[in-house]
């Protein structure tokens, strides 16, 4: 028996993969002058997505929510097939800063459900106070 539902280890894989995507953003965005360079992002795993679908059940209530799911098996892939300038470099700030807004987002919200389970949990201790 856990002592803990599987909800704090969903949080933790998903602030895992946000701190993985912010990091490859900002290595994207430091290097948009460099030569040759090609843009880099984390993606998913479908397996996992499927798993996590079955073990967790979320609600979307608007279409421009982002979906609660993450995945502990990330695969950073590079973007080779563009160029955004005569340098040969792909990186395009408007979409990384966009990526970077959505990712802070995602993150946030992670950081606020992990805090509510946290003050549910100090509710019980207290006994209910």
């Amino acid at each position: 028996m856990s002592l803990f539902s599987t909800t704090f280890q969903t949080i933790e894989n998903g602030i895992s993969y946000a701190s993985q995507k912010q990091q490859t953003i900002a290595q994207n965005i430091a290097n948009v002058d460099t030569p040759n360079y090609k843009s880099k992002t984390v993606s998913r795993t479908s397996e996992f997505r499927d798993l996590l679908h079955n073990e967790l059940e979320a609600y979307q209530t608007d279409s421009k929510h982002i979906p609660f799911s993450d995945s502990s098996q990330r695969m950073i892939t590079q973007q080779g097939n563009t160029s955004y300038q005569a340098n040969g470099n792909n990186v395009d700030m408007d979409k990384e800063m966009a990526d970077m807004a959505e990712n802070q987002i995602y993150y946030e919200a992670l950081v606020d459900r992990l805090n509510g389970k946290f003050n549910s949990l100090q509710t019980v201790i207290r006994g209910g106070k």
